[in-house]
């Protein structure tokens, strides 16, 4: 791993902010605090936060089918936006199928249009009948990012620069819709070429995230996660919803055990209080985001990236760093 970017927020204030290692694989340039990341699936947390954001005005109902707010949408069978924010829609994936990692390989820089991953993908059928089952479906936030584009009659970049980027006061955190909005991106690095380590900054286009992926830094990847558990982006009773277990998925360590509940992830069994946040992951990058309601007696937030792909690279960092400042 050439690299990781971590933060720390207590009681709403930043309490670290760091760089360590380096952000080239000749380790001559050490990683800045302020370096870039594709954020990947915790872009679904924030995806979640602005779908409750809209059930809060009355724009949207969670117990609504999609196809209420969208008549032509691909699957005839009733899902609600419950369902899909839980992931127990019984919606399909495309991250097994042969066709989507061939694209990826072959043309990196010029992804699927949204109409051609919600046809291949739909061309599967469902996976159980809503509510019965439990699947994680990078489609289902697809359908949510492209329904809250519909109701609010705005992109998601405007969606979630009113209710994240400016209130918080962001610099550096967008969601990313071309290779040119990413120029300064930290490199990071994957093996899908081959077996040697390759920059994919430049190379895989952010469009291949079907949902949308958003960039930002560690710090201010903190600082959304905190204000979002805290309560200061959405009413608690709302953010209460959101880290209330829908399914219990048993034990994935360093999570000692998970429940999906809508756009977060919960340990419902960690000494550090309420739990919750997300991880995520994607050719250069391992990110994960979690806010501990009583970690040493304090509401903390932890975000970790690194600049490396990896299965739970960044949950792992961010979890020992948790375990350290809970014997400090």
């Amino acid at each position: 791993m050439p690299g990781a970017a971590i933060a720390i927020q207590i009681k709403n204030e930043p309490l670290l902010a760091l760089g360590v290692g380096y952000q080239d694989l000749d380790q001559t340039i050490p990683l800045s605090i302020n370096a870039s990341f594709y954020i990947y699936s915790v872009t679904k947390s924030l995806i979640a936060a602005a779908v409750l954001h809209q059930v809060s005005t009355g724009c949207l109902d969670l117990d609504a089918p999609i196809q209420h707010y969208w008549p032509s949408f691909p699957v005839a069978t009733p899902i609600t936006l419950r369902q899909i924010l839980s992931h127990s829609s019984g919606l399909p994936d495309y991250g097994g199928l042969p066709a989507y990692h061939k694209a990826v390989k072959t043309t990196p820089g010029s992804p699927w249009s949204h109409e051609a991953f919600l046809e291949v993908t739909s061309r599967q059928g469902l996976l159980f009948d809503p509510g019965q089952g439990w699947s994680y479906s990078n489609i289902g936030y697809l359908a949510l990012k492209l329904l809250l584009e519909k109701a609010t009659e705005q992109s998601m970049q405007d969606c979630l620069d009113e209710l994240f980027f400016t209130p918080l006061d962001l610099k550096h955190t967008f969601v990313a819709a071309s290779l040119v909005d990413v120029t300064d991106l930290t490199p990071g690095y994957a093996s899908i070429f081959g077996d040697e380590l390759e920059d994919m900054s430049q190379r895989y286009h952010p469009g291949w995230v079907s949902h949308g992926v958003v960039v930002s830094t560690a710090a201010e990847l903190a600082t959304m996660m905190h204000a979002l558990m805290t309560g200061h982006i959405l009413d608690p009773t709302l953010v209460d919803q959101m880290a209330q277990p829908v399914h219990s998925l048993g034990p994935h360590p360093p999570l000692q055990n998970v429940g999906c509940g809508l756009g977060l992830f919960v340990d419902t069994a960690s000494p550090y209080g309420r739990v919750a946040g997300h991880n995520g992951g994607g050719p250069g990058y391992s990110i994960a985001a979690f806010h501990f309601s009583a970690l040493a007696g304090r509401p903390t937030t932890i975000a970790a990236a690194t600049n490396r792909e990896g299965d739970n690279v960044g949950l792992e960092v961010a979890y020992a760093l948790a375990r350290v400042l809970a014997q400090a």
